[in-house]
């Protein structure tokens, strides 16, 4: 199978689940400010939606949304326990945590990447963000990942986005429980593979 992704996009965040995983694949490169792939090929031609992660089977079926990617991966491979058994109360608390991170984080940052966003526009949203971020350390608190002692694809989740704060100005030192959990997910041999891998790591 191929993962589509842009350098420190979301895209990573399925990157680190298929290094985690041990499932083969092929990373293709596909930036997203020229929807270009390296051999040339147009990515709309690919995904009519042009953004990623994209995730194309070899049998020509296809996945494009993260949270949906990481749990089909995860469920490849159950003996990694990188998602709880379909069914069991833990898995709903998983899909609870991947939407969370989706609709409160992933898209709270948005405003403070789109160009031309008005100053006080960006204000608002950082504020917010700040605030979603402050209960998500409370959350962690006495854990060392969103379920419990276990990684799963929400850590990936929540790595990836919250490593976006560094480029607009979130400061997450006065949050020890997430910048606990940010050190230990950062640690992980996957992880540092996905981002050296993605030229975010240098080796």
């Amino acid at each position: 199978m191929k993962l589509y992704y842009s350098p420190g996009a979301c895209s990573l965040s399925p990157h680190i689940v298929l290094k985690e995983s041990g499932l083969a694949f092929e990373a293709v490169a596909a930036p997203t400010k020229t929807h270009k792939l390296a051999d040339g090929t147009d990515y709309y031609t690919i995904n009519p939606l042009g953004y990623v992660p994209f995730l194309a089977l070899d049998d020509g079926r296809t996945l494009h949304e993260g949270p949906a990617i990481v749990q089909y991966l995860a469920d490849l491979v159950p003996e990694k326990k990188l998602a709880p058994p379909n069914g069991s109360w833990e898995r709903y608390k998983l899909q609870e945590w991947l939407n969370t991170i989706g609709t409160e984080l992933h898209k709270g940052f948005s405003p403070l990447f789109t160009p031309g966003m008005p100053d006080e526009a960006k204000a608002l949203a950082k504020t917010r963000l700040e605030g979603r971020l402050k209960w998500v350390d409370g959350e962690l608190a006495g854990k060392n990942y969103l379920l419990g002692d276990t990684f799963t694809v929400a850590d990936a989740y929540l790595f990836v986005v919250v490593g976006w704060g560094k480029y607009v100005g979130i400061d997450i030192a006065n949050l020890p429980h997430l910048g606990a959990f940010m050190a230990r997910v950062a640690a992980r041999p996957a992880v540092q593979d996905a981002l050296r891998a993605e030229g975010l790591l240098k080796s």
